[in-house]
């Protein structure tokens, strides 16, 4: 019996996480459950998977959740607070395993503690590397951690690397990936019309179900962007042995190119279930409640190149991973910031692009040496790319 800590439990990766969880309770157990502010989803979890601690990081929710488990069946459940308590349950002897699906920069600190700790890390924060890869990397590598991408793109390329491989490790004959993406609900609008693109249109993405965020990174392709990086450092490539696929069918994940002229794909059903199950598997598999993929109705499978002038964000991701050093902080968090003024309304979709160029031509390159110098840089790019947002609306 394995006992996980979720991260981030009432998003779309957690609830999937739970349902994978609940097949399998012979094999793992909920010991930590944490939520920002959905108390109302996060009691449900309680009910059915009893965790020991549970996280609610806004304090007036998590007094609001405290109240409500008393004279219940789950008053025995500790409740905590804020950002540290997520780092705390994080590195609690119980947990074996983190699934670190906690969405944007929030989920860094708890992420890299769980990596300090020397735990299964399930990554679905891509953040996380895209901020501090080198230091990410280095506490894996020190503590004897096991780092397992749960990106499903990530996942089909760990699926498809050499037995015995580990991430961060060099694949010798591994020459190339080949990282597909949907291209998302706008791949084939015309460039001229993305500037009245609506939030509800943005989210509404053609084959995954995400949160909202992921969904308009989906459909501005930065998640594809901050996906590359991630894959430069879970993978030991360069931004040039990285090539992005557009595949609206989603059922190749990604493919992994050897030097002998061999491609290997890795094929199922958009569900993130399938990578989720994988990893608490890992090594080996067990049932993931996804039906099997029916190639015949499939029937066709379609590939081209990423535009980039349709897709701007992959270009600035690639521009920031090119410069290095703090760069890709920058990147996400002006990311960060754009999406959100665009969710409310504050900004359109095409100037999304715009504010994260303005932001990192704010930024000379210096090397990300220390958490403390990645930390400062993501608060002042934040500060940044607000006030760009405002010089926009003026």
């Amino acid at each position: 019996m394995k006992g996980i800590c979720i991260l981030g439990a009432t998003g779309s990766i957690g609830v999937s996480t739970l349902d994978v969880v609940a097949r399998h309770p012979h094999l793992y157990k909920a010991i930590v459950l944490t939520a920002n502010k959905n108390i109302e989803l996060l009691y449900e979890q309680c009910l059915v998977h009893h965790p020991e601690y549970v996280v609610v990081v806004d304090e007036a929710k998590a007094a609001a959740f405290s109240e409500q488990l008393i004279n219940s069946p789950i008053a025995d459940i500790k409740v905590l607070s804020g950002t540290q308590s997520l780092e705390f349950v994080a590195t609690l002897d119980s947990v074996d395993s983190v699934m670190a699906a906690i969405v944007g920069a929030a989920g860094l600190l708890p992420s890299l503690a769980a990596a300090k700790a020397g735990k299964i890390i399930l990554l679905a924060n891509k953040e996380a590397l895209v901020m501090s890869g080198d230091i990410f990397m280095q506490a894996v590598s020190e503590s004897g951690a096991q780092l397992l991408p749960i990106d499903s793109e990530h996942n089909a390329i760990f699926q498809c690397m050499p037995a015995g491989y580990k991430s961060g490790m060099h694949a010798k004959q591994a020459r190339r990936i080949l990282l597909t993406a949907s291209g998302g609900p706008f791949r084939e609008m015309p460039i001229e019309q993305l500037v009245n693109v609506t939030p509800a249109q943005a989210v509404a993405h053609p084959n995954w179900d995400m949160g909202k965020k992921i969904s308009v990174d989906s459909a501005t392709m930065m998640n594809k962007g901050l996906e590359m990086i991630e894959a430069c450092i879970l993978f030991a490539m360069t931004p040039d042995q990285i090539q992005v696929v557009i595949h609206p069918q989603s059922i190749i994940h990604s493919m992994v190119d050897y030097v002998d002229g061999t491609v290997l794909a890795q094929m199922g059903n958009p569900d993130m279930r399938v990578p989720i199950a994988y990893s608490m598997a890992w090594p080996d598999r067990f049932e993931s409640g996804v039906e099997p993929l029916n190639i015949f109705d499939v029937a066709r499978m379609d590939f081209s190149e990423a535009n980039l002038e349709r897709f701007p964000c992959l270009r600035l991701a690639y521009e920031a991973i090119h410069k290095g050093g703090i760069m890709p902080t920058v990147l996400n968090a002006a990311n960060e910031i754009a999406v959100d003024a665009f969710l409310n309304e504050h900004i359109r979709f095409t100037d999304i692009p715009v504010i994260i160029e303005r932001c990192m031509e704010k930024f000379t390159v210096i090397p990300a040496r220390t958490l403390a110098i990645i930390l400062e840089t993501d608060a002042q790019a934040r500060v940044i790319s607000k006030q760009i947002i405002a010089d926009i609306n003026r």
